[in-house]
């Protein structure tokens, strides 16, 4: 069974093995490190790229019709990903969670050019 990474149970985990050294959705009695709101754009980096490049990748009409083609469309998904774009993906955010930390949750305007 998954449970959300927002869970109770995944947050007493963070409470108690990490405490005041984790990001994320947090209550008055959680001991974080910095908080930000869900479906934030600061951290979702892998939501906007990976997930999506994976989702083009694998949802090519004609679509899969069983299981087993589902996953063979997904394995070379996953094996068309390259070091370099897994290195970019990192670096950016890197970049964009110590934007959040040094605005203490803030957020980043992916709009900003200035």
């Amino acid at each position: 069974m998954l449970i959300p990474h927002w869970h109770l149970a995944v947050l007493t985990f963070l409470n108690v093995h990490l405490p005041n050294r984790w990001i994320g959705r947090a209550g008055q009695n959680d001991y974080v490190f910095c908080t930000w709101p869900p479906r934030s754009p600061d951290l979702t980096i892998f939501y906007f790229f990976l997930w999506r490049y994976m989702k083009d990748r694998v949802y090519v009409p004609p679509l899969p019709v069983t299981v087993d083609e589902l996953q063979e469309r997904i394995t070379a998904a996953v094996k068309s990903v390259t070091p370099d774009m897994l290195q970019r993906v990192w670096s950016e955010l890197d970049y964009r969670i110590d934007v959040c930390r040094v605005t203490r949750g803030g957020t980043l305007s992916v709009c900003d050019t200035t």
